[in-house]
């Protein structure tokens, strides 16, 4: 477990930080060849950070010709599995040996509370990156069953140039769960960070360079997504697109390999998340805590969030008395504090999305529990967080990802009726149930539409298993796990006839 600094450590560390500001092209940063730039605000307080790169079509030109440069040549690509491992642990230990500079940096441009940081995002994120470089040299190829006359290998190899677009909810995570897999089948690997938080994907490439890294396997192009991602999306030289992020986003890069090369697209998108607590459900008191951390963690702006609190009649009002008491734990304060469990939300923009769902959810006649406003703290972006109940199948509160903190209730008089309304959307990301009884736990797993479903615990699983989504939450493939490598691989057969070849008609046919 990582050890908390104090909030003044944390703000003297921010104060000394070296802010990255360039795109990370060929080994070195530099700026976007249109010299645009922009800001990257500080969500706590509104401020300035700094003036980041905003690239466009002219660097992703750039980037993808010393990505594919580096691929043809080999040198990372043709280099033996067990080299590329050991460059990808040198990098894992160079970003341990960063934390503090790494942790406080994603807290700053994040909002993001730096215990969380510290103690879950950073810590997975080198599990992550050391679980995937240890599967360069041991995942094998396959040898068909033919007969005796021909031998069939079925071997993968790395895609080529691959491009990663990143979400800003969890910007160091996400960043490994897409270039761990991509780099360690060896690929050339292009970066495009959301806007809002740029830096520690720079800082990162930067530091895998300094691990060994050849020059431009790793490259880094911030910017706005309708110019900097759709340049990425359009490009033909660009083998795959591995995105997370909101539905309506992704279905643009659908539509950019349709309009290209036909790349590869892999998509993580959207949730509208069920939590379903039946009436036989074991120890209210921890299943308060799980249903309060699944949609207040990291202030809801997570895609696997669950929002829909989904709970049977007789064992609602329990529940609830039980949530409220329980919420009061959660201190919503500077994300530089070590006991805030609550930061600032992302954006000004994404503050006034969560503000408008709250709005909306009042006139539509959803009942207020608890929170529902805005926080004033050092001009930032904080809004409490908030609980509502009645809430029907056809308010936009439980149709809409709202990304915040903001818990929906829904009341179920059966187990059917509550398989029903969770199905009930189109989405399909994750899911949690709880419930004493084993039949039921594992009908309801088999029949909630998500790719996954936890039982009587909230979660996403770890490194080992794969995550992604059923329906509108997700496309061609998933993160995590050895199934990760897949989609950042092709797959060929390589026939071999070793038949007696002295025989004419043999060869003839």
């Amino acid at each position: 477990m990582s050890e908390l600094k104090t909030e003044q450590e944390y703000r003297a560390i921010a104060e000394g930080l070296r802010l990255p500001e360039g795109a990370y092209i060929n080994g070195k940063f530099q700026s976007a060849k249109n010299a645009k730039t922009f800001a990257s605000i500080n969500p706590a307080d509104g401020a300035e950070l700094a003036n980041i790169a905003c690239c466009d079509t002219d660097d992703v030109d750039l980037a993808v010709e010393k990505a594919r440069e580096a691929f043809e040549d080999g040198r990372w690509s043709k280099l033996h599995p067990g080299d590329r491992k050991k460059i990808l642990i040198q990098f894992c230990k160079l970003l341990k040996r960063n934390q503090a500079e790494l942790v406080t940096m994603e807290s700053l441009e994040s909002g993001k509370p730096v215990a969380e940081v510290e103690t879950i995002d950073f810590v997975e994120t080198l599990q992550c990156l050391e679980w995937h470089a240890e599967t360069a040299d041991k995942i094998y190829d396959q040898v068909a069953p033919t007969g005796d006359d021909a031998v069939a290998m079925i071997v993968r190899e790395p895609i080529g140039v691959v491009a990663c677009v990143l979400p800003w909810n969890f910007p160091m995570l996400m960043m490994a769960w897409k270039i761990g897999p991509a780099l360690s089948a060896g690929n050339s690997v292009i970066v495009k960070p959301a806007e809002e938080t740029s830096m520690t994907a720079l800082r990162m490439a930067e530091l895998a360079e300094e691990a060994g890294l050849p020059r431009g396997v790793l490259q880094v192009l911030p910017g706005v997504g309708e110019v900097t991602g759709k340049a990425v999306g359009l490009h033909n030289d660009i083998d795959m697109v591995s995105f997370t992020g909101s539905t309506e986003v992704g279905r643009y890069f659908l539509k950019y390999a349709a309009d290209s090369n036909l790349k590869r697209v892999v998509l993580e998108c959207g949730g509208k998340n069920p939590c379903v607590v039946l009436d036989d459900a074991e120890n209210l008191d921890i299943v308060a805590q799980h249903a309060i951390n699944a949609v207040f963690w990291n202030m809801g702006q997570n895609c696997s969030s669950n929002s829909r609190l989904i709970v049977h009649k007789n064992i609602k009002g329990a529940l609830i008395e039980r949530i409220l008491h329980r919420l009061r734990e959660w201190r919503t304060g500077h994300p530089f504090d070590p006991s805030s469990r609550l930061g600032a939300i992302v954006s000004q923009q994404q503050y006034e999305n969560i503000l408008a769902h709250i709005a909306t959810a009042k006139e539509q006649g959803a009942t207020l529990l608890t929170g529902g406003k805005a926080i004033d703290l050092e001009g930032g972006f904080y809004i409490e967080p908030t609980i509502f109940d009645d809430v029907t199948r056809d308010m936009r509160l439980a149709r809409e990802e709202v990304f915040g903190p903001v818990l929906s209730i829904m009341t179920v008089s059966s187990m059917d009726e509550a398989i029903e309304v969770a199905n009930d959307t189109c989405f399909g990301l994750t899911a949690s149930v709880f419930t004493g009884n084993l039949r039921r736990a594992h009908r309801l797993a088999k029949s909630l539409r998500a790719g996954t479903v936890t039982v009587n615990t909230y979660g996403e699983g770890d490194v080992t298993t794969p995550f992604g989504g059923y329906k509108q939450s997700g496309f061609g493939g998933r993160d995590n796990s050895i199934h990760a490598h897949d989609q950042y691989t092709e797959l060929k057969t390589i026939w071999i006839d070793v038949s007696d070849q002295e025989n004419d008609e043999a060869i003839d046919r």
